[in-house]
Order: structure tokens, then C-alpha cells, then sequence
């Protein structure tokens, strides 16, 4: 008995206060606005493939010509590994669109619960 009840008063005070962060860090309506979408063209600047989640920075011109940046955030680099992506999926330079929601604050020019396809239309990766 006194094992079972110091098992659950680990699991209550140890296990428990973790849950909420460990959601809201992947609340994705959180940082994106889910009721939007964005769609642009654009060349692959680089890939960081790293934990928690890869990210594709992607350079377009805005209507003024301008130069933007925008980081795509993918999955775990586990996740994608597995299911056939590699490091060099997408290289410098490749001709991307991508579609997606934009983060909440326009200033961070990242987009989340992206689709990104390639110039010959094959869908790298998506929802």
C-alpha cells in the first residue's frame, strides 16, 4: 500500500505540473492563426534540420520587390527521416511554394502547418 500511494504522489507532484507546459509548447494555435492562410513562391535559402522541429527558410519578393524571409517549421527531423525525407530534400536554391498559417506576430515571418512543394509538385511535407 505505502509503495502504491508513494507511486502516485510521485506521478501527482513529479509527473502531473509538466503536462501543461509540455501542451503549450505545442499549442500550434498558440504561435500560428489557424484561421488564416498564406501561400507564396519562393527560393530555399537553407534547411536547419535540428530538434525540436526543422525549419525551411524560404526568400520571396513582396509586390514592392523587397526581399523576405520566411522560416517554414516542419516536424521532428525524426518524424520526417521516416517517412523519407533527408537532409537534402530540399537544397539551397530550389524553387518552393508553400502554404500555411502565419504566425501570430507578423514580425516573426514564420508560418506553421505548412505544405511545402516543390517546383515539380511533389509535396515534401504537410498536413
Amino acid at each position: 500500500m505505502t509503495r502504491i500511494l508513494s507511486a502516485l504522489l510521485v506521478f501527482s507532484f513529479g509527473v502531473l505540473p509538466a503536462v501543461g507546459p509540455a501542451l503549450a509548447h505545442h499549442s500550434v494555435s498558440a504561435e500560428f492563426d489557424t484561421t488564416k492562410k498564406i501561400e507564396f513562391t519562393g527560393t530555399v535559402k537553407k534547411v536547419d534540420w535540428m530538434n525540436p522541429h526543422i525549419y525551411t527558410h524560404v526568400e520571396v519578393k513582396d509586390p514592392s520587390g523587397k526581399t523576405l524571409v520566411y522560416k517554414v517549421e516542419g516536424g521532428p527531423p525524426n518524424t520526417l527521416f521516416r517517412a523519407g525525407w533527408r537532409q537534402d530534400t530540399l537544397k539551397p536554391g530550389d524553387v518552393v511554394t508553400v502554404s500555411g498559417s502565419p504566425a501570430r506576430v507578423a514580425e516573426h515571418m514564420t508560418v506553421g502547418q505548412a505544405t511545402i512543394t516543390t517546383a515539380d509538385g511533389k509535396r515534401v511535407f504537410g498536413r
